[in-house]
């Protein structure tokens, strides 16, 4: 088998890596739970390459993530539910019917505005449409949040919901509200700690997290972004560490987390 240019030769390769007796050990012992947090990965690895400017590294982040829809579809191919062109054919449909304006009426000269409110109003007739077909049961209650997609990184959903929450009202009218229950929050993560239950830990840390987004919110930050910086600034930090230590003919391995924490102060200084 050779490399190709045919979307053909991919949905060929993982046929054969999931083909039982041949293929591959691994994928074949995967499914679509086991293989979502890939995909979720693949995805921040576009968006990381596009945020260094490297269309290279975002051609073959590409790769990964076709390669993750391919291999959902070949999954559920093997179920007998759909196939891969039964998602190229779904999402084809769906964006010829949400582009009326440049499918179905060539003369139609419409603003960057009407074409968002004409999307915003096929979106909801599409979701009435799923709505319709799903049993009785499933559709009984339907939620303020129902809205917000579950598939989403645990972050930006926390935001989501949160955003969604307040449009009723159901929300804090002071960002310093929010600090307090922040308070409230380390207090119970404290509680969990001395009564040693790992689970309850878990559950107050989630608690945190989510207050964390709220104040995030309050504030005007993205969340996300927010933590992208954080994450930078951990790496430079310790990164001088690294530096400081190797300049005294040192590694990180025999340096005290006194000395280390030290060096760390003295980068956020030179900051």
């Amino acid at each position: 088998m050779r490399p190709s240019r045919d979307i053909s030769g991919l949905l060929d390769i993982m046929a054969a890596l999931r083909t039982p007796g041949s293929g591959c050990p691994w994928d074949l012992e995967q499914n679509f739970s086991t293989i979502a947090p890939y995909t979720i990965e693949e995805a921040y690895e576009v968006t990381d390459a596009i945020a260094r400017g490297d269309l290279d590294d975002l051609r073959d982040e590409l790769g990964d993530l076709l390669l993750q829809v391919v291999f959902h579809a070949r999954m559920a191919e093997e179920q007998h539910a759909f196939s891969f062109g039964d998602v190229v054919e779904a999402i084809t449909r769906k964006m010829i019917r949400r582009h009326p304006h440049v499918f179905a009426d060539k003369d139609g000269k419409l603003t960057p505005s009407h074409v968002k409110e004409a999307w915003d109003r096929i979106k909801a007739e599409e979701k009435a449409e799923r709505a319709a077909r799903r049993p009785p049961e499933a559709s009984a209650h339907t939620s303020l949040l129902s809205s917000v997609k579950a598939g989403q990184p645990a972050l930006p959903r926390a935001l989501a919901l949160q955003r969604k929450a307040s449009t009723v009202g159901f929300d804090w009218n002071d960002p310093r509200a929010v600090l307090q229950k922040i308070r409230e929050e380390a207090d119970e993560i404290e509680a969990a700690l001395d009564q040693g239950s790992a689970d309850e830990l878990a559950a107050e840390t989630g608690d945190l997290l989510f207050t964390v987004v709220n104040l995030a919110r309050h504030a005007g930050a993205d969340p996300e972004v927010a933590l992208r910086g954080a994450n930078a600034k951990f790496e430079r930090r310790f990164g001088y560490i690294e530096r400081a230590l190797e300049a005294q003919g040192r590694s990180l391995d025999g340096a005290s987390l006194a000395e280390m924490d030290a060096l760390w102060n003295e980068a956020k200084a030179k900051e």
